[in-house]
């Protein structure tokens, strides 16, 4: 099938599908008298691979090296299994990183009075980085 076909195919799109084949990430395509990219079964089954590893937020060093071991049928399951502990423990991290980060924006919301005064926590924080612990005394203009 051409590489319209493969894309429809696999969910991969054709771009992608050049792209992984210029970086070796998927074997070669056969090429037709024409010139024009061949895709067989295996090749759309190792291009739906990448999307689902893509889809969990598998690097791509970390894809080539799961799409290794997939290719490999003597390979141990161990090896495997490292590499999604290794991930899961990364997501974990980035979680608690982006939770922190809401954390702050939520305490930061919460302080903005969120009125027609230019006082602005918010703006503090990103120009001090700094968290406020307490709102900014309300105060009248004359």
């Amino acid at each position: 099938m051409n590489i319209g076909q493969a894309a429809r195919a696999s969910g991969v799109t054709a771009k992608m599908i050049r792209y992984y084949d210029e970086i070796g990430l998927v074997r070669p395509s056969a090429r037709t008298e024409a010139n024009y990219r061949e895709y067989d079964a295996r090749q759309i089954n190792e291009l739906k691979f990448i999307r689902r590893a893509r889809s969990l937020g598998f690097s791509m060093e970390e894809i080539t090296r799961l799409l290794s071991l997939w290719r490999d049928r003597d390979r141990p399951s161990r090896e495997v299994k490292a590499i999604a502990d290794k991930h899961i423990a990364d997501l974990d991290a980035r979680i608690a990183e982006m939770q922190a980060m809401a954390d702050t924006l939520r305490h930061l919301s919460h302080c903005c009075a969120g009125d027609d005064r230019p006082d602005c926590p918010i703006l503090a924080d990103l120009t001090e980085g700094s968290t406020p612990s307490d709102p900014a005394p309300k105060t009248r203009r004359a």
